[in-house]
């Protein structure tokens, strides 16, 4: 099966249903006659760039991130003032407090800057590690975040 079908059908379903987990999206796969392993399927989830989003019924569920006109630092930024309540500073390391279900999205959106400060990310329901190289990396981090938290103060 070519990559491009793969997605795309993995677009349609994610647009058309609520799929919680990748498991549920084999199986949906499946169904329309496409097989994927579970590792193929984390690559795609990550390359179309699927994140989890809260439904109308409570239940998370994945959707696809989309860019909006405003450029993404813009983006981060105005997601820092309003999802972001805590980020604290650990030698290398940041560890930034969410609201509920944000995490993933924000962690999104610091994965796609690139910025030159990130070794690399980690989020969970309401909490983003953020893994710099130095401890001079991660305090540009933790000043940019604390400078948009207070934005919203």
């Amino acid at each position: 099966m070519k990559k491009e079908i793969r997605q795309a059908t993995i677009e349609q379903l994610i647009s058309q249903t609520e799929i919680s987990n990748q498991e549920e999206l084999m199986q949906a796969l499946l169904k329309k006659g496409i097989k994927a392993t579970q590792a193929t399927i984390s690559r795609d989830i990550r390359e179309l760039r699927i994140v989890k989003e809260q439904g109308i019924s409570g239940k998370l569920h994945y959707v696809i991130f989309k860019d909006d006109p405003v450029s993404e630092k813009e983006q981060l930024y105005m997601n820092i003032t309003e999802m972001v309540i805590e980020a604290t500073q650990v030698q290398f390391l940041n560890v930034v407090k969410t609201l509920p279900h944000s995490a993933n999205v924000l962690t999104a959106i610091i994965d796609d800057l690139e910025l030159p400060e990130v070794v690399g990310t980690m989020a969970g329901y309401d909490t983003i590690i953020i893994i710099s190289q130095n401890e001079q990396a991660a305090s540009v981090l933790n000043q940019m975040f604390l400078k948009h938290m207070q934005q919203s103060e």
